[in-house]
């Protein structure tokens, strides 16, 4: 009789196109599902983008309510009771944050080994952002084993002493690189059907959030626009700030100069359609983003927060946020002057250790391993 997979239980708060969920089902798409599956628990009822192919891969998706601190004793009580009702599952991995040091503590009186994963550097600003710091600091006393995407963003959660520790590692956050690969006859084919064939076009990925600075980015594009009438700037994406974005852009009479994709599944294709990767984040883990556009052998003009580590070609400019508008167009308009072409190869992603492959097959004998390690 066939050995049945382990199911692994992972925490995410919405599972959308983000950057967390694209990674998990990045690595639930190429890992061996007759030895591994991935359940998930998610803090929203609404349906998200990834789940029906989630269920088609086999999982199982559970809900619980999303935390607001006056809800803390019936958010625990719904946590010891998917426990209770669910004693099938030895290991959970977190990816939210602010609330793992209650969900991951839980996990553990319940007899599960517990991962923390660290995907950020900051907790955002004000009352929220300073509340998530307090409740995140229990993090390291609760969790078995710590993954991050980048060693800054393990530092910055857990601290230097748990990075230092066996029971930390630095898991990339790997893509799929051949959909990303430039493909000439894609980005003409796309460039035609977008109407943006003779334009210069500036690109941006992710969601519509405070760390991603589109403010600045609109800033920016405003004054490459001056320079560069025929100039457009495409971004993929979706979230809060999206209607603030939206109102913004028409501020600065820029809406017939501004594309607004939204949040796609076919972002990989889009990048084949831009001249420029413009990223000027006020804060990141790695940035996937900006790793999703050197594959596609695009110019990146990206601020001086993206880690050393989600570099690995010369297609990179970083550029601090302190910097006046006139040196960002600099280096804007140094990079559209590239040409557009194949830079970047499968070979290049796997040497940098980004190509998905390697890191399902990492994340299939890393929970192999802990399940076979006494507690």
């Amino acid at each position: 009789m066939a050995k049945k997979p382990v199911r692994i239980l992972h925490v995410l708060g919405y599972f959308d196109f983000g950057g967390t969920e694209s990674l998990v089902m990045n690595i639930f798409r190429h890992i061996d599902r007759s030895q591994v599956i991935f359940d998930f628990v998610v803090h929203s009822e609404r349906e998200g983008a990834y789940e029906k192919e989630a269920k088609e891969l086999g999982a199982k998706i559970y809900r619980v309510p999303q935390y607001k601190g006056k809800n803390h004793l019936s958010y625990k009580k719904a946590w010891r009771s998917f426990f209770k009702l669910h004693p099938e599952y030895a290991i959970i991995h977190g990816h939210v944050r602010s609330t793992a040091s209650i969900y991951l503590n839980i996990a553990d009186s319940y007899g599960l080994k517990t991962i923390a994963h660290s995907h950020s550097i900051s907790s955002g600003s004000g009352v929220s952002g300073f509340i998530k710091t307090l409740m995140q600091k229990r993090i390291r006393n609760k969790a078995d084993q710590f993954l991050a995407c980048s060693k800054e963003a393990g530092q910055w959660l857990f601290g230097d002493e748990v990075v230092e520790q066996p029971n930390f590692h630095v898991m990339n956050n790997a893509i799929e690189g051949q959909k990303y690969i430039y493909n000439e006859e894609i980005r003409n084919q796309l460039r035609n059907e977008l109407a943006v064939d003779d334009h210069l076009v500036i690109g941006h990925l992710g969601r519509f959030h405070e760390s991603k600075n589109h403010m600045r980015l609109l800033e920016l594009f405003n004054s490459v626009h001056e320079r560069i009438p025929h100039a457009k700037l495409m971004l993929i994406g979706d979230g809060e700030l999206s209607e603030q974005i939206k109102e913004k852009t028409e501020e600065l009479n820029l809406s017939d100069h501004v594309l607004f994709m939204g949040s796609r599944n076919d972002a990989h294709e889009l990048l084949q359609a831009m001249d420029v990767f413009l990223f000027p984040s006020k804060y990141e883990g790695l940035g996937i983003a900006v790793v999703e556009a050197q594959a596609s052998s695009l110019p990146c003009v990206v601020s001086d927060t993206v880690p050393d580590e989600a570099v690995y070609t010369k297609l990179v400019t970083s550029v601090n946020l302190d910097e006046p508008d006139s040196v960002w167009v600099k280096q804007i308009e140094k990079a559209a002057n590239l040409e557009r072409k194949s830079r970047v190869t499968l070979e290049d992603l796997k040497e940098a250790h980004y190509d998905i492959a390697e890191i399902a097959s990492w994340y299939n004998r890393y929970v192999t391993n802990l399940l076979t390690k006494e507690s």
